[in-house]
């Protein structure tokens, strides 16, 4: 699967749409798509995001869709989230709404 970085000196603004996995070291000001979303330590998302797979390590604030979510310690999660199953290491932070189990939008 091809993997494409944001790496943490960029911002992008806009929305991004990929097939592979996409590792956000930096910010991104808009709504992400794609199969596999990676937000690392430094990484900031302000928007929706939408995967199969979504890794939290860094700030998210929007909205999270994905088949499976992992909430890392350091996670900072201000969004509403939709999962067919989630996992959280202690430390992680949401506020919002969570719905395990629930419908999930395509991430393609």
């Amino acid at each position: 699967m091809p993997k494409s970085t944001i790496s943490e000196e960029l911002t992008v603004t806009g929305n991004i749409t990929g097939t592979g996995t996409l590792e956000i070291q930096g910010t991104v000001l808009g709504d992400v798509r794609s199969q596999s979303i990676d937000i690392l330590s430094g990484g900031r998302v302000e928007g929706n995001v939408t995967a199969e797979v979504a890794h939290v390590r860094g700030h998210l604030k929007g909205s999270l869709a994905a088949d499976a979510v992992d909430l890392y310690a350091k996670a900072n999660v201000d969004a509403d989230v939709t999962a067919g199953v989630m996992s959280s290491e202690k430390g992680a932070r949401v506020v919002g709404k969570v719905d395990i189990g629930g419908k999930v939008p395509s991430s393609t």
